[in-house]
């Protein structure tokens, strides 16, 4: 039986994802849809977002580095949250919504983060490439 993670379960290994990158896409039984479903909706959405934060310290500090990178630009810091929600989407569904190997993914992403990026859908790695551009063009504070 598969281990499912909880919702802010969920958020910290978005959040992770950030540094990291995917996998091929299995079905996920209704659980594991419900709860991606859930984590999608609050990456999409600020006040949900935030809300959450309120009470994860580790996801505020997170954020706050999101806020850094960005230089605060809101449009920005919403544009890594919908490629966090790429990206997860693409971690969860690799993985069939298991989380020993979502977490096995990622602790591999850590060593090697341009495989993880390679096993990107095309449409993420493109989400990736093009926010990275953007980043990297914004005037340094």
């Amino acid at each position: 039986m598969r281990a499912r993670l909880p919702s802010s379960a969920l958020l910290a290994t978005v959040l992770l994802t950030l540094a990291c990158g995917r996998a091929g896409a299995q079905a996920l039984d209704p659980t594991s849809q419900e709860a991606l479903a859930s984590v999608l909706l609050m990456l999409r959405d600020p006040a949900l977002r935030n809300g959450l934060m309120a009470g994860h310290p580790q996801a505020g500090e997170a954020d706050r580095q999101i806020q850094s990178l960005t230089g605060r630009s809101a449009a920005l810091t919403q544009e890594v949250y919908e490629l966090a929600g790429h990206i997860f989407e693409d971690l969860v569904r690799g993985s069939g919504g298991d989380e020993a190997v979502m977490s096995q993914t990622l602790t591999r992403a850590q060593a090697d983060p341009a495989g993880f990026a390679a096993m990107l859908s095309p449409g993420t790695l493109e989400r990736l490439r093009a926010l990275a551009v953007k980043l990297s063009d914004r005037p340094r504070q």
